[in-house]
């Protein structure tokens, strides 16, 4: 029996170090199925988001998931903790330790309590070991405490820095993009006369965006279930959006040339690829349509009324949808399981973006109408600046953010 609980305290105490080396330090991923943490967060997510499917989708669902991510990350420390204290009482009561104690009789519970006031550094001294084998684990596991202490010092805030930064981007998408965010909003709002610099400058940064959203995701996995501030907003609606818009620049415009395209679409879809092997969600296909033909021929229209017309004539859905059918089902996978809409291939008329809307604009005297009119000052610049193939655009002299001040 006391060999067992030997074997069970070594265990435990490997298991939650090498759990702890691999989720915080190890900067790859774990290929190994089975983990602690991975157990951890299948198990408590699905429990999480099973009664967030019952709540009607909304702000309260959200307001629900958002705190799974941040609470996840405390439980998760006081799991490992808790296994390590229990581990070293396995280990000293296993192996028979002298000690000193008020009880006349030793149990199991002497030595669980001994554990937790060294592992917290506690030193209450009413339980000390008497042989050196008992003073070595105490010290020992005074060590551990110690050493877990400092992972969590360096671990949250590591986590926080990566959130911060992956959110940055996506506030910044919701100005140049729409809320929810949509390929045709983002090229409708980018697009110059013949002059797509901006475009493609901003695309080298979504493509930046994409490799460092691979790099500490797979690094730390909890990041995927941190929401964005916004309901209509989220890491994955950024990701999709990236994805769409490569897609229709690969299918390509009249006139224009952006390489650039392709390499941002193959590190967004090595992004969403790699997060579906990591969380095993497995590829399917949407219900339904996302871009049906209808909404196609309407993105289509949208996009022409600033002079971004489709190559290909009719074959250009088609071409699309083949892009489509290497990255969707990824992307449908990760929100089915993470409770995300993906967002729009063209946003709805009349949607508002999310900088345009505020608790005080509800009762402002310019509100919603003056708002409403610079969303519009764009579409009628464009309107008024005639181009050579008879099309319609901004003067070159204007930025794309620059419609918050006109």
């Amino acid at each position: 029996m006391r060999v067992c609980a030997i074997i069970v305290g070594l265990l435990l105490i490997a298991a939650v170090l090498q759990n702890g080396f691999e989720a915080v330090v190890l900067p790859r991923k774990i290929s190994r199925r089975f983990s602690l943490s991975r157990l951890f967060y299948l198990s408590t997510w699905q429990l999480w988001s099973s009664l967030a499917r019952k709540l009607r989708a909304g702000n309260r669902r959200e307001f629900y998931l958002g705190y799974f991510g941040p609470l996840s990350v405390i439980l998760l420390l006081l799991v490992w903790a808790a296994l390590l204290m229990l581990g070293f009482a396995f280990l000293e009561w296993g192996c028979g330790l002298a000690i000193s104690a008020p009880e006349k009789i030793l149990t199991f519970a002497t030595y669980l309590y001994m554990s937790g006031v060294t592992f917290i550094t506690l030193g209450f001294g009413d339980v000390v070991p008497l042989s050196g084998l008992g003073r070595f684990l105490a010290v020992a596991e005074a060590g551990t405490g110690f050493a877990f202490l400092a992972l969590v010092i360096g671990y949250v805030p590591v986590i926080y820095q990566a959130f911060s930064r992956r959110e940055i981007s996506i506030s910044l998408l919701d100005a140049r993009a729409g809320s929810p965010p949509s390929a045709t909003e983002l090229l409708r709002r980018h697009y110059r006369e013949e002059h797509i610099e901006e475009l493609v400058r901003y695309l080298c940064e979504w493509e930046r965006w994409c490799a460092e959203v691979l790099e500490s995701h797979i690094s730390y996995p909890v990041l995927t279930y941190y929401r964005s501030q916004h309901e209509r907003q989220s890491w994955l609606a950024a990701l999709t959006t990236t994805l769409d818009t490569c897609a229709l620049l690969i299918v390509g415009f009249e006139g224009i040339s952006t390489p650039t395209a392709r390499f941002t679409f193959a590190i967004a879809r090595h992004t969403a690829v790699d997060l579906a092997q990591v969380f095993g969600t497995t590829p399917k296909a949407i219900e339904g349509q996302r871009l049906p033909s209808q909404d196609f021929a309407r993105m289509r229209a949208a996009l022409a009324e600033v002079g971004l017309r489709l190559q290909h004539g009719q074959d250009a859905e088609q071409q699309l949808a083949a892009l489509r059918q290497i990255y969707e089902p990824f992307v449908h996978a990760l929100a089915d399981y993470l409770l995300v809409n993906l967002p729009p291939w063209i946003s709805a008329t009349g949607v508002v973006d999310d900088w345009q809307t505020s608790a005080w604009d509800h009762f402002a005297q310019w509100s919603p109408a003056k708002l409403e009119e610079i969303t519009h000052v764009i579409i009628r610049h464009h309107n008024r600046t005639p181009l050579r193939h008879g099309h319609t655009h901004t003067h070159d002299g204007q930025e794309g953010c620059s419609f918050y001040g006109l």
